[in-house]
């Protein structure tokens, strides 16, 4: 029996020159909270429901009072102006590192049917308290990406700041070299704490995205309606509890550390 179920929702579009966009969640949901932005913002239409064995053994409590799996969705948007813009977002990562690799090429093997250019992460920093003005760092598989990338606001001397990129916001990296596509991570600084949502790192983020790919993003509007995304991300963490990234981070740490930051 197959661990992955990749369900396709309606057909499958034609897009120009598409690049992708990931934010699943990780420490202070810096990336899920962007990226669930960007698909409500833009009316992103979804083409890709994947659910897992490999993630968290738990369901949730939806407000109809039943349950559901825990899933990853990719969305699309065609754009009038520059690359369109596929978008992947969820409520969890794999919890093991063989599952988080056979995801990021499942991943992969769909943007190279889509002729994907170029792929961009989205993640947090841990810190050991709230940032007042967090700071974007990048990194990449290549300089080209990172120069093109690192102009407005982005610091790109990450080496030292923190130790590995854990998860599927740095395996796409390190996979999609391989495969020749340019790919880069935007990092937030944000607070460690696990049930801390880093919603000023996410905003910090979508700035840097809206200047480099003309987004139009009505950042006020980010304003208002990310207390509403805060409520919700605040539910789905508390629901899973310590069974999905606790044990992954705690598997992490038990082999290079203690001092391991968590960035994804």
């Amino acid at each position: 029996m197959s661990t992955w179920k990749i369900s396709q929702i309606g057909k499958k579009p034609k897009l120009k020159s598409p690049v992708f966009i990931e934010g699943l969640p990780g420490i202070g949901n810096v990336g899920k909270v962007a990226i669930d932005f960007l698909i409500d913002e833009l009316n992103a239409k979804k083409i890709f429901e994947i659910h897992s064995y490999s993630f968290p053994h738990s369901v949730f409590v939806n407000e109809n009072n039943l349950v559901e799996l825990p899933k990853i969705e990719m969305f699309y948007k065609e754009m009038k102006k520059g690359p369109d813009l596929l978008l992947l977002g969820g409520d969890v990562q794999p919890v093991d590192e063989i599952g988080c690799y056979e995801f990021s090429d499942r991943i992969l093997d769909i943007l190279q049917g889509f002729r994907c250019n170029e792929v961009i992460t989205l993640g947090g920093i841990g810190l050991g308290e709230i940032p007042k003005k967090p700071q974007i760092y990048c990194t990449g598989n290549s300089r080209k990406m990172i120069k093109k990338y690192s102009k407005v606001n982005v610091n790109s001397k990450l080496y030292g700041v923190v130790g590995p990129i854990v998860g599927v916001s740095g395996l796409l990296l390190g996979l999609a070299e391989q495969r020749k596509i340019e790919a880069i991570a935007f990092l937030a600084e944000t607070y460690g704490h696990p049930m801390y949502l880093g919603i000023k790192g996410a905003r910090e983020i979508l700035n840097v995205l809206n200047a480099n790919l003309g987004l139009n993003l009505d950042t006020k509007k980010l304003d208002r309606e990310i207390k509403d995304v805060e409520s919700e991300i605040m539910k789905r963490t508390e629901q899973l509890s310590e069974v999905s990234r606790s044990a992954a981070l705690n598997k992490l740490k038990s082999k290079l550390g203690q001092e391991t930051d968590y960035i994804g």
